[in-house]
């Protein structure tokens, strides 16, 4: 769990700082601030994440293969 954890915690904090930087450059409308920092936030954290969505998608098919306990 813990790599799930500290991807969406990466993402949100890209974002929130996405944000921050593009509220001091001026950007006043909040509609447009908030799309903006969403689409540059995603387009670096596929570059700079990278490492973390590799380690969670390697968490989920480790969880997705592992064979279920059988109740009998």
């Amino acid at each position: 769990m813990r790599p799930v954890l500290v991807y969406t915690a990466s993402r949100i904090g890209l974002f929130i700082v996405t944000l921050g930087v593009l509220w001091l450059l001026g950007l006043q409308n909040w509609l447009f601030l908030i799309a903006a920092s969403f689409l540059i936030s995603g387009i670096a954290s596929y570059v700079l994440l990278s490492k973390q969505r590799d380690a969670v998608s390697e968490r989920l098919t480790d969880r997705i293969d592992r064979p279920k306990p059988q109740d009998d």
